[in-house]
């Protein structure tokens, strides 16, 4: 397996900590997002994406040749493919509550935050630095107040239990980019709590963005 991606990406992000979840390796392919006006729009990369958008999971294996773009896919797909170490749970419902936690983020807050939104409200819109994150905050807080809800009703050690799942998966990019960007987090205890205790595992640590070779 091939993983294109980027170190800061948060949807790259979710995808490294799946394969150390599932003590899966794949060659790790930088797409630089930002350098020469973005690695994402060459031809090159346009013929195996042509979203412009990291992750692409490049697969060749004996019975399939797969590219495979969007996280949650790439993630499901994983998940189906190897279901030796799960990442949802056995219950039908309960599969359906960490499904809608994990979209919850990886649906409504990362899209509107993530960095072709940012330019696109800098350079096309006009938007200042100052509104930008005004921008960036809110959203992040909106999403944050209805995940921290839904953690009082779940949650264990984890997002749902006390075994890491989808949601955990999505959860620490988040948190990750809102410590980044200075969001203020006093008010998520339980989102803080279970992004402590999923980095204090070995496949969150080692998926931490600075720990990546393209790190910068």
């Amino acid at each position: 397996m091939k993983l294109y991606g980027y170190w800061r990406s948060s949807a790259a992000y979710r995808v490294r900590i799946t394969l150390n979840l599932k003590q899966l390796s794949a060659e790790q392919i930088s797409v630089h997002l930002v350098k020469n006006g973005g690695e994402q729009h060459s031809q090159a990369y346009d013929r195996l994406n042509p979203q412009h958008l990291v992750p692409t999971l490049v697969y060749n294996g004996i019975d399939v040749e797969l590219s495979l773009s969007q996280s949650l896919a790439i993630i499901e797909y994983l998940e189906e493919k190897h279901p030796q170490i799960a990442l949802l749970p056995s219950n039908i419902e309960h599969r359906a509550i960490v499904r809608s936690m994990a979209q919850a983020i990886a649906c409504e807050i990362h899209p509107l935050d993530n960095l072709r939104v940012l330019q696109y409200l800098v350079n096309d819109m006009g938007v200042s630095d100052d509104d930008k994150m005004r921008w960036y905050h809110h959203w992040i807080i909106v999403g944050f107040t209805a995940l921290e809800a839904q953690l009082s009703q779940y949650s264990g050690r984890y997002c749902f239990g006390d075994t890491p799942t989808l949601a955990d998966i999505c959860l620490v990019p988040q948190v990750y980019n809102a410590k980044r960007f200075n969001v203020p987090l006093d008010d998520f205890p339980n989102i803080v709590r279970i992004d402590q205790a999923c980095n204090q595992l070995a496949p969150f640590a080692d998926a931490a963005p600075e720990l990546q070779h393209d790190a910068s």
